[in-house]
C-alpha cells in the first residue's frame, strides 16, 4: 500500500461533517519542533498553560514564557519551537469560519459572521491573563475541551515521560447533538467576548507574497524531498535570487532551507521505518539520500539513534 507524506497544507477534515471542529492536546519534554510548520483553512485557537514556546506565525516570532491565548486566522503559515527543557503543554481548538453560521440574516450574522467566512475580519493575535477579555476567554475554551472530553481527566504529573501529540495527527470530536450545542454555544461566548472589547480587526494588509512564496517552496519541497533539491530550484519556483531567498526562508522557518530538507527528510524516514517493510538502504534511497552514510550521520544526529536501531525499537515497541 502505498505511504502518504506529512503534508504541510492541512488537508484533512478537523471534526465531522456535521461539526467542522475538534481539539488537540500536545505535550513533550524539553526543546525542539512542538508543532511543524504547517497552514489550514481553518480557524485555530491555542492556549499555552505551561513551558516556554516561540510561536512562528508568517513572517512574525513571538517568544511565550507564561499563560496566553494565541488565535490563528486561516491561511497562516505557523509553528511552534518549545525553547525550555521544562514540560510544555498547549491545547488547540480548530474550527471551520462557517460553524456558526446562521439562515437569518440578523445583525451578528451580517457584521460579524459573514465577514469572518469572507475574510474581511481577522482575530485578534494574542489576549494575555492582564487582558479583561482572557478569563471569560479562558472559561469558553475550557468548556469545550471539557465537552469533547479532553481535560476530564487530570493532568499527567510532571515527571512523566509522554510523548507529544502533534497537531493534526489526532484529535476529539463531538458528535451526539447536546455536546454540539454545548460547543456552538462557547464558541458565541468567545466572538461574543472578543466583540466586546472590540478585538476584531479589520483587513488592512496587502496580500504578502512573501509568506505565499514560502508556502510554495514548503509544498516543493513536499513534493520533491525523494529527489535530489537545489537551492536554485526553490527560488526559481518562487522567482528570487537564491541569496534572498535563503534570507527570507530562515526568517519564515527559523532553518536555512537546507536544514529544513533534511529534517523534513529524516521525519519521513522515521515514518517510513515505523509503518513499512522497507529496508534502511530502500529508505535512504526513497527520502532523497544518495548516500547512506550521510543518510546515518544525519539520523544519528536528530533521533540519537541509527536507522536500523530505530527500526528494531519500533518492531519491538
Amino acid at each position: 500500500m502505498e505511504q502518504q507524506p506529512i503534508v504541510l497544507k492541512e488537508i484533512c477534515s478537523h471534526g465531522t461533517k456535521s461539526l467542522p471542529c475538534a481539539v488537540y492536546r500536545t505535550h513533550s519534554v524539553g526543546k525542539g519542533v512542538f508543532v511543524k510548520h504547517h497552514w489550514h483553512d481553518e480557524i485555530e485557537i491555542l492556549y499555552f498553560s505551561e513551558g516556554g514556546f516561540r510561536l512562528e506565525i508568517n513572517m512574525e516570532s513571538f517568544e511565550i514564557q507564561s499563560e496566553c491565548i494565541y488565535f490563528i486566522n486561516p491561511g497562516e503559515l505557523h509553528g511552534i519551537i518549545s525553547e525550555t527543557l521544562e514540560r510544555h503543554w498547549e491545547d488547540a481548538l480548530v474550527f471551520s469560519p462557517g460553524i456558526l453560521g446562521f439562515d437569518s440574516r440578523d445583525e451578528a450574522q451580517i457584521s460579524l459572521m459573514k465577514p469572518i467566512q469572507n475574510g474581511k475580519l481577522l482575530f485578534p493575535r494574542c489576549i494575555t491573563p492582564q487582558h479583561p477579555a482572557f478569563l471569560s476567554l479562558r472559561h469558553s475554551f475550557l468548556h469545550i475541551m471539557h465537552v469533547f472530553g479532553q481535560m476530564a481527566e487530570a493532568a499527567p504529573e510532571k515527571d512523566s515521560d509522554e510523548k507529544s501529540h502533534p497537531l493534526g495527527d489526532s484529535g476529539t470530536t463531538a458528535n451526539d447533538l447536546t455536546s454540539q450545542l454545548y460547543v456552538k454555544s462557547s464558541l458565541l461566548h468567545i466572538f461574543a467576548a472578543l466583540s466586546e472589547y472590540r478585538l476584531f480587526m479589520p483587513v488592512e494588509r496587502n496580500f504578502d507574497k512573501r509568506v505565499e512564496s514560502i508556502k510554495t517552496a514548503l509544498l516543493f519541497i513536499e513534493e520533491n524531498y525523494h529527489s535530489k533539491i537545489y537551492i536554485s530550484d526553490l527560488a526559481g519556483q518562487v522567482n528570487l535570487n537564491e541569496q534572498y531567498f535563503c534570507r527570507l526562508f530562515k526568517k519564515a522557518i527559523g532553518h536555512s532551507p537546507i536544514e529544513y530538507i533534511n529534517a523534513y527528510r529524516i521525519r519521513q524516514a522515521k515514518r517510513l521505518l515505523e509503518e513499512t517493510d522497507l529496508q534502511v538502504t530502500e529508505v535512504c534511497l526513497e527520502c532523497g539520500f544518495n548516500n547512506l552514510g550521510n543518510f546515518i550521520q544525519e539520523f544519528r544526529k536528530r533521533t540519537g539513534t541509527t536507522p536500523l536501531q530505530y527500526k528494531k525499537r519500533t518492531e519491538m515497541s
